[in-house]
């Protein structure tokens, strides 16, 4: 049979369907296998029913055995039941942040640790009852999740939907709130097909089940599921699984989004009469839904192909044909602009995939499509070429000399600087003035600015932030604080600088933007964004205190084209930054907790830890750290011994625990250096 990008071709054979269509061809058979042929016997092995749907969501490529037949769920019901309450949130009929009561009454077996680990009149939102729902398939929380959106609202929903057989018929382990005794009778807690649910994920990963914000909020509580022992069990390193299960005797289901580097899989497995009704890691059931997800994994994206692939990459895709893409860009401009190979589609990757485009005259969209992946052909999918065995076993490898006695001590970080702290001044250093990514230290300088507005007038301190949506979304490391809730400055500076919080950076920003704008100047925007006015502060700032290798893009780090300083001129800020009043007692904090509120009305109370481990060391007083896959690991820390007083960076540590080995090493032998030259007469 030929494949075509033009042509559909349907195969049927054993009452199962297989439809390639369109974008098929991206997956042409070179052999007689097929995807069928992958997934059909492992269902015929199975003793016991099944029913099985997965959809290649960029290609559209299916496989469905029995898609249409209606089957128990088990706790895979909770899914639809999450997407109820965020339709309803949206609808304004609920509230995600209201704070629910737990009673004894409340609490059920099975699955969950509210029931065991919780007492009565213990309060939590309902936003945290579905993380609970789902991330450990909470029996107890998903019965206050239908207390709160209504025992018949899933069902009703599912049936506007299209999808009538998918149904909620009780509460968990609450038999006589049945709304559908025969189907409870017939299915236990809820029933559905995997067509059904296949299509709930589709527009869940479109965005378009609720609005596009509460799709990526559902599939973050997705990507949480604790259950390894289904889909995720046999898929390799790197395919994130936003799913859900269920698993009771003789029925084991699961379901989610594969993230793969061919793009994103739709799969559900549902089985019911299982003939083993095993709980052990054995347990057949479970055993099907791994093997079939690593069937359709393995299928859609076949290790060693070459060529140039016809899947688009942008910003936020991972895995090895993001590596290839990286790897080849390294080789194919000139200079190279050295990109960490990690498969990790950030925004450094995608300002050298849109400076490529510009110099090829291509469409600068950041983008790589079917004609950047022409002009970038040859993909190298791998590192290197691999010699021929005669030539790797004949080739004499270099010896380096013997490692010196003198010296500082041999580190893994790429530059490091060390300064005096009264002066300022940097006694040793190694590749401290060359520019470099530092991630979060540059929180630094976010506190910095806030704090220099403080020292001129103390009430800012207590001014009032109100968490924007801008800030909540913001990715990576989280002081926790959601949209809509409000604390003082004075605390919110704990939140950035001790859990290192990327989206109070981003609150901050918004809040002190505006006045820190420019707007007397000839080209200034009339409405600028108050966190770019924000940024513009901070560069001001750097260039005021002579940081010649330093330029802010954002607030907080996350990698981003110019954005960088060097282990010199972030020693120099923290001394700037150490000067002032409160500034110390913030990065020295090695714990902080307060209560924020919500315009809705509620109070709750947040904890946050300081990330910088040195502070359980005498002698150690902040400063930073900071942590990302372009910066490596960083941190910019004050240590005092008797009373001599030292600054010390380092940026580019190979793990976290390396930066603190780098640090406390080169404190050691600075001390020891100090302590030479005072005792030389």
């Amino acid at each position: 049979m030929s494949h075509s990008t033009t042509a559909a071709f349907v195969l049927r054979c054993s009452g199962l369907l297989l439809v390639c269509a369109a974008q098929s061809s991206l997956f042409a058979d070179t052999t007689t296998e097929t995807l069928a042929a992958k997934i059909q016997p492992l269902i015929d092995r199975h003793d016991g029913d099944v029913g099985v749907y997965v959809q290649h969501l960029t290609s559209g490529v299916k496989f469905q055995h029995r898609p249409d037949a209606v089957m128990p769920t088990a706790s895979l019901i909770k899914l639809p039941v999450m997407i109820e309450a965020y339709r309803q949130a949206d609808a304004g009929t609920i509230d995600l942040d209201s704070m629910l009561t737990l009673h004894d009454s409340d609490k059920v077996p099975g699955s969950g640790i509210l029931t065991t680990h919780f007492s009565d009149g213990m309060q939590l939102s309902l936003r945290d009852a579905i993380r609970l729902m789902i991330a450990y398939s909470d029996n107890t929380a998903t019965n206050l999740v239908v207390d709160a959106i209504g025992m018949k609202a899933t069902a009703e929903t599912m049936e506007k939907m299209g999808f009538p057989e998918t149904k909620l018929h009780s509460k968990v382990y609450r038999g006589s709130s049945s709304v559908f005794p025969k189907r409870s009778q017939q299915y236990g807690l809820g029933s559905t097909t995997a067509a059904d649910i296949v299509a709930l994920l589709q527009q869940l990963h479109e965005g378009k089940l609720v609005s596009p914000k509460a799709c990526d909020d559902m599939k973050a509580h997705l990507l949480a599921c604790e259950d390894k022992k289904k889909l995720p069990r046999f898929l390799p390193a790197g395919v994130k699984v936003a799913h859900k299960t269920g698993s009771v005797s003789k029925s084991r289901c699961a379901a989610g989004l594969m993230y793969t580097r061919s793009g994103p899989i739709a799969i559900c497995v549902l089985t019911s009469n299982n003939k083993d009704t095993s709980w052990g890691d054995k347990n057949a059931g479970d055993l099907l839904c791994s093997h079939i997800a690593k069937a359709a994994c393995d299928y859609f994206n076949p290790r060693g192909t070459s060529g140039s692939p016809q899947r688009e990459l942008q910003e936020g895709d991972f895995g090895e044909l993001v590596e290839a893409l990286q790897r080849t860009l390294n080789v194919r401009m000139t200079p190279s602009p050295d990109l960490s190979v990690d498969g990790d589609f950030g925004p450094a990757t995608a300002a050298v995939v849109t400076k490529f485009q510009n110099a090829r005259s291509l469409k600068a969209t950041g983008i790589v499509a079917s004609d950047t992946w022409a002009a970038l052909s040859p993909l190298l999918t791998e590192a290197t070429p691999v010699p021929e065995p005669d030539v790797v076993n004949a080739e004499q490898l270099p010896i380096e000399p013997a490692d010196k006695l003198t010296g500082p001590p041999i580190v893994s970080c790429e530059a490091w600087a060390i300064a005096d702290a009264a002066t300022g001044d940097v006694l040793w250093q190694h590749r401290g003035k060359e520019s470099l990514p530092m991630a979060s230290t540059t929180k630094i300088m976010t506190a910095y600015v806030v704090l220099k507005l403080a020292e001129a007038d103390a009430k800012v301190l207590d001014e009032t932030v109100v968490f924007s949506g801008r800030a909540d979304r913001t990715r990576g490391s989280t002081s926790g604080i959601r949209e809509g809730e409000l604390l003082s400055v004075r605390e919110l500076l704990y939140g950035l600088l001790l859990p290192s919080g990327n989206d109070a950076s981003v609150a901050l920003g918004e809040h002190f933007g505006s006045r820190l704008s420019d707007s007397n100047a000839e080209d200034a925007d009339p409405s600028p964004d108050p966190l770019a006015s924000f940024v513009a502060a901070m560069n001001a700032a750097a260039s005021e205190l002579g940081m010649t290798q330093t330029a802010f893009v954002n607030t907080h780090g996350l990698p981003a084209a110019n954005h960088h300083s060097s282990a010199a001129d972030l020693c120099k800020l923290a001394k700037a930054a150490l000067s002032l009043p409160l500034f110390p007692q913030y990065v020295e904090t090695r714990q902080r907790g307060c209560t924020v509120k919500s315009a809705a009305g509620y109070s709750r109370n947040v904890m946050w830890k300081n990330t910088n481990r040195l502070l359980g060391i005498t002698g150690f007083h902040g400063v930073k750290t900071g942590t990302t896959s372009d910066a490596g690991a960083c941190l910019v820390s004050k240590g005092s011994r008797g009373d001599r007083e030292l600054i010390l960076t380092v940026l580019g540590a190979k793990s976290s625990t390396g930066r603190y080995v780098d640090t406390r090493n080169l404190y050691r032998w600075a001390w020891n250096e100090l302590q030479t030259e005072t005792s030389v007469p």
